[in-house]
């Protein structure tokens, strides 16, 4: 507690005293899912490249999309998670009647859209499409994960009742399709991801069920997942997605020391995500090749900390391990609403 209160005040007296990049001196924190996911990935690319500038961000998993959208709100020393474009819809429509998810879409904001995340269903063999999940044992992830959330609405869409909704997360469902406790698995999860790499997964005996549904492939986007993708995965499989985005909270510097501190810390990460983008795709995940952060998810609005990194003047410290300062910069910006300003200088830095 003495550690945090005098961190506190050494950020209010940097940030009085005008100190570039002091303020980033705050500790910090990215929810991301499961250890076998894409979001992990992500977080820990995110905390390589902030460590390269000496912002440290600590990757903490979590059991996915719903528990990030709280954990943002209300976690102390959470300034990002990775949410699903579908739990932020389904925020968005619902909050004026549900108190609870009114209070956990107050005050979260975009800090940027990454990439498609592929909705793995993966059954026994028999089971050729959603409708052969009829009257079977299906996981469908656990309470707060956005797989959860996602397999609950395409389940209702296509009108098929389950016989039992096991709540497993990816790997407990896997595990229990293996030894033949449940019939299929969910799990929304940015191709490829690690759980699936498994050699224990027969494709005699299990295959990824296309999705050709007329009504998923009009709710959510037409996807694939390649052959070759996974072991078991001989021919394309088609599918469906959702978009994965990373969301902050909406800091006010003028509040406090800590929001001062998160909003520069927020600031200073989105600047090195719009100049090392070309890094990320080439070092991080496979997913990075496929972010396109022009793609804003439509309803919520951009955090003004990322809008302060992105801007054409914005002075930023890269604070090397080897000890050396760089200082990064200048030119002039313009007003407009937060979207469109986050546009403007997305497409300044990597043209549109």
């Amino acid at each position: 507690m003495l550690r945090m209160l005098v961190l506190a005040g050494a950020v209010l007296v940097a940030a009085l005293l005008g100190l570039p990049g002091a303020a980033q001196e705050v500790e910090a924190s990215i929810v991301t899912g499961g250890p076998a996911g894409t979001y992990i990935r992500i977080g820990r690319d995110l905390a390589a490249l902030g460590a390269e500038c000496g912002l440290e961000l600590d990757v903490r998993e979590s059991s996915g999309s719903i528990e990030n959208m709280d954990a943002v709100r209300d976690r102390p020393a959470t300034q990002l998670g990775i949410v699903q474009s579908d739990v932020l819809e389904y925020f968005r429509t619902y909050a004026a009647d549900d108190p609870a998810l009114r209070r956990a879409a107050e005050g979260v904001r975009i800090a940027f859209p990454l990439y498609d995340e592929e909705v793995h269903l993966l059954a026994r063999r028999e089971i050729g499409g959603l409708a052969g999940l009829a009257g079977r044992r299906v996981a469908t992830g656990t309470e707060g994960s956005g797989t959860r959330l996602t397999a609950d609405l395409m389940l209702d869409l296509a009108q098929v009742e389950p016989g039992e909704r096991v709540p497993l997360g990816p790997e407990d469902g896997l595990e229990a399709l293996l030894a033949g406790e449940v019939d299929a698995l969910f799990y929304v999860v940015g191709a490829p991801a690690d759980l699936f790499r498994s050699e224990r997964i027969d494709p005699e005996r299990f295959h990824l069920v296309p999705m050709t549904e007329p009504v998923l492939r009009a709710v959510y986007t037409p996807a694939e997942v390649a052959a070759g993708v996974y072991p078991f995965v001989r021919e394309p499989v088609p599918v469906v997605a959702v978009k994965a985005v990373l969301v902050t909270y909406d800091y006010r510097p003028e509040r406090n020391a800590y929001q001062a501190g998160s909003c520069a810390m927020v600031a200073g990460l989105s600047h090195l995500i719009l100049t090392r983008l070309d890094e990320l795709r080439a070092k991080g995940h496979p997913k990075w090749k496929a972010v396109d952060v022009r793609d804003l998810p439509p309803g919520w609005e951009v955090s003004a900390c990322v809008l302060e990194g992105l801007a054409p003047d914005y002075a930023f410290a890269c604070r090397r391990p080897d000890g050396t300062v760089v200082q990064e910069g200048p030119a002039a910006g313009e007003q407009s609403s937060a979207n469109q300003l986050f546009l403007q200088r997305v497409c300044a830095r990597i043209g549109c």
